[in-house]
């Protein structure tokens, strides 16, 4: 076989393949999997929307901040532990990386399965302060008993893994395992709620769909690591042995960036859909599915960034200022093609996108009005996210929690609230733009100011990364 078509090893991948093949290998199964798991979310709400009852589309819709915090409960151990693998492999220090492995496993597993069992205890207060009322309180919950109470610890270990063995090399593996469980929901759903299960079931035949697939999920990346051997770094061992306290220190101090982030952004998106409510169930069902569409350049973009974390926290310990400085610069350019090219295709499409979900002409009209004003921030959004995936990959997790608090307290869910009271609903859909115009902003000096040495052509000091 030649050169060219042989698989790359890791240390090929992290150090001399050349950079754009490594941003190739390590990028592309992590945007993957990235589309396919927001496709598989979207499904629900298409065969739900087929329905032709609002109500159903609307329950579904407020589900999605619960289900994202149940990533950002993955975020915690997942992103923090596979931050420090990433680093501790480029200091050479294997040991010590398989025992945060052990670590990051353990702890978000049991983190996952305490939060499915307050959301079981708290159903209605929690779905209540989600914005449920009589129409679509009993919707929502039959939703979120399937995808948060029973389908919770299984996607919070998913995520954990694929972050780990993405941190690793393992993008392909990590990529295939998210993937399997998208593609798998996207086949049951129809089964479950238009075959198996009677008219009116359709919510939960979606959440059992959305359970079921989860589970297989985590039963493929369970047999990646059982069959990775004795040497692997990822292991469910707990003879590996303990990590050091500042390997668990490191661990938290990423893990609770990545975790505040995505809870901040929900928590953005919940006040969203209780602020709209106060319009009507149509203004709700649309940006209920704005917010999923919109979300298809971003999850570009995380997958993007995702790929580039293990690569910039190897090189970055290992003191390879250039190839750190090649990462940075081509994850981020192509971070922002992605966008601009996604505001074109939205402006031009956003009618034929809003009549894939919802039906009747001021529906489609108003989602289609959301969406061409949502989509002027993508390219915004991405530069302030990297500039905390990068920081998160390199260990500065105080800044990278700076940047979530400053875009999300300072400005998203203020500009909210203060757009809203000045102009009403549409003052709600022009936040995100006004608001993450001044966090690129603050993003980037932020970055200019606060980069390491390495990145500004100095020498790494020899206690960080």
């Amino acid at each position: 076989m030649s050169r060219i078509r042989e698989k790359p090893s890791r240390e090929a991948v992290f150090s001399t393949l050349p950079v754009p093949r490594a941003l190739w290998v390590m990028i592309l199964p992590s945007v993957l999997s990235q589309l396919i798991v927001l496709i598989y979310n979207m499904a629900d709400t298409f065969y739900v929307a087929q329905t032709d009852n609002p109500d159903m589309v609307a329950a579904a819709s407020l589900i999605l901040p619960v289900f994202n915090i149940c990533l950002c409960l993955a975020g915690l151990a997942g992103a923090g532990g596979g931050s420090l693998i990433s680093r501790l492999l480029g200091q050479g220090r294997q040991d010590e990386a398989r025992r945060v492995g052990v670590f990051s496993i353990y702890l978000g597993a049991g983190i996952a399965a305490l939060f499915s069992l307050l959301a079981g205890v708290l159903m209605r207060p929690l779905l209540g302060l989600l914005g449920a009322n009589e129409d679509t309180f009993e919707y929502a919950r039959q939703y979120a008993v399937c995808v948060i109470v029973a389908g919770g610890a299984p996607t919070v270990l998913s995520n954990v893994l694929a972050n780990l063995i993405r941190s690793v090399g393992r993008s392909t593996a990590a990529g295939f395992g998210i993937m399997l469980g998208g593609v798998l929901n996207i086949a049951l759903d129809p089964l479950f709620m238009f075959v198996l299960l009677p008219e009116g079931q359709e919510v939960f035949g979606a959440g059992a769909a959305t359970c079921l697939s989860n589970c297989v999920s985590c039963a493929y990346f369970i047999a990646v690591v059982l069959r990775s051997g004795r040497g692997a770094v990822i292991t469910f061992n707990p003879r590996a042995g303990r990590p050091s306290r500042e390997s668990v220190a490191g661990v938290f101090a990423v893990g609770l960036p990545s975790a505040v982030t995505t809870f901040l952004f929900d928590l953005d998106y919940v006040i969203l859909d209780r602020l709209m409510v106060s319009y009507h169930n149509l203004a709700l069902a649309a940006i209920g599915i704005v917010l999923k569409v919109e979300r298809f350049p971003l999850n570009v973009g995380v997958g993007i960034c995702q790929g580039m974390m293990p690569l910039a926290g190897f090189n970055y310990s290992a003191g390879n200022a250039k190839r750190l400085r090649d990462i940075i610069r081509l994850s981020l350019g192509a971070g922002l093609v992605i966008a601009a090219a996604s505001i074109a295709l939205y402006e031009l499409f956003a009618p034929e996108l809003m009549r894939l979900f919802l039906e009747g002409g001021e529906a489609v009209s108003l989602g289609a009005s959301f969406l061409r004003v949502r989509v002027l921030a993508t390219p915004l959004m991405f530069i302030s996210f990297f500039t905390v995936y990068l920081f998160q990959a390199l260990g500065k997790g105080g800044t990278a929690t700076g940047l979530a608090v400053v875009r999300w307290l300072g400005f998203n869910i203020p500009m909210l609230y203060a757009l809203n009271a000045a102009f009403g609903m549409y003052g709600l859909v022009w936040s995100q733009v006004t608001a993450d115009s001044l966090t690129a902003l603050v993003s980037l000096a932020v970055y200019l100011k606060l980069r390491p040495p390495l990145l500004r052509g100095g020498r790494l000091p020899a206690k960080e990364g």
